[in-house]
């Protein structure tokens, strides 16, 4: 079974959460307290911050449950 992820993009980046993978480390939203929301729905406020700070917070996710990828068209 693949495993479902959710997406949320601003136009540059797109961060991807697969919630089965997620181990609840907390380094999301307390590194980004601004983007990472967990009490909301939709829990991930991806104009909270500039892109290239999503991408180097979401790389600190220990187990990969969060992940970025950049969109074809944007510059980095």
């Amino acid at each position: 079974m693949s495993e479902e992820a959710y997406r949320y993009s601003n136009g540059t980046i797109t961060v991807h959460w697969r919630p089965e993978r997620c181990t609840h480390s907390t380094n999301c939203w307390r590194g980004l307290p601004r983007v990472f929301q967990p009490r909301d729905r939709p829990w991930v406020k991806i104009d909270g911050a500039e892109s290239e700070r999503i991408a180097e917070q979401v790389g600190r996710c220990p187990s990969g449950a969060l992940q970025v990828t950049w969109n074809a068209d944007a510059e980095k």
